[in-house]
């Protein structure tokens, strides 16, 4: 039976407030100077698919994929999420055996570090959610903020699939612990193939778990043959979050 999807809109409100004249120095310095710290809420308004997996009342804790789109699904409607992958696949009835999370990037805004890990945050805190399996995967500008979420916060996933994008060779070291397996195409006249061979050669050099898939005639799109690949869950299922 096809698990209908759900539609919930979020908003994840911070509760630091702002001190109106910061925080003072024990001893402030000779030149007038005082040291401060600023304290400002988060504020983040996420649209988001939510997918449970039809069997989600049996288990007591479920891995969870998060989705997240490219430049093209930005906006207020939701249902343009639902154009590629994990999403797409659901909503032609293919059931996937984790707790799936596809949010929506606002229109002329990219994706947010800080706001995808509050919205983790929340499910983690909402649904029944296995803490050392929670994998991240994007395509295009979705691949490119797989790697910044990853480096942003390295110890929180298990598992990392981005597509088509581009990271901080830099961050390779942080990243080094992290299952990760790359796909790029070859003709991809959007972003060059050589954003993921460079993360890749320095995930190497940084002694990494790290796949690299390159489809020879591919473009852009080389995330339809990926999410329709079913040895790709496969391999997630099998990773899991290294203990520190």
């Amino acid at each position: 039976m096809k698990k209908p999807v759900l539609k919930i809109a979020v908003l994840l409100v911070g509760v630091a407030a702002l001190a109106p004249r910061g925080t003072l120095a024990a001893e402030p310095a000779a030149t007038g100077q005082k040291a401060c710290e600023l304290e400002r809420p988060l504020n983040a308004q996420i649209k988001y698919l939510l997918y449970l997996p039809k069997d989600y009342d049996q288990k007591e804790a479920w891995p969870l994929l998060l989705f997240l789109h490219g430049a093209g699904e930005r906006g207020d409607e939701l249902n343009l999420v639902k154009k590629h992958g994990p999403p797409q696949l659901l909503e032609v009835g293919k059931d996937l055996p984790f707790i799936v999370v596809s949010p929506q990037c606002p229109s002329g805004r990219w994706w947010e570090s800080e706001d995808l890990s509050a919205l983790l945050d929340e499910i983690v805190e909402k649904c029944k959610v296995d803490k050392d399996r929670i994998y991240v995967t994007g395509l295009s500008m979705g691949g490119f903020a797989t790697w910044s979420l990853a480096a942003f916060s390295p110890d929180r996933f298990a598992a990392l699939v981005p597509i088509c994008g581009g990271g901080d060779p830099n961050t390779a070291a942080k990243l080094a612990q992290v299952p990760i397996w790359v796909f790029h195409g070859a003709k991809d006249p959007v972003v060059p193939v050589k954003r993921s061979e460079e993360m890749v050669e320095a995930l190497k050099r940084a002694g990494a778990d790290v796949k690299f898939t390159v489809y020879p005639e591919a473009g852009h799109d080389s995330w339809t043959e990926t999410y329709a690949n079913s040895g790709l869950y496969d391999w997630l299922l099998q990773q899991k979050r290294v203990a520190k």
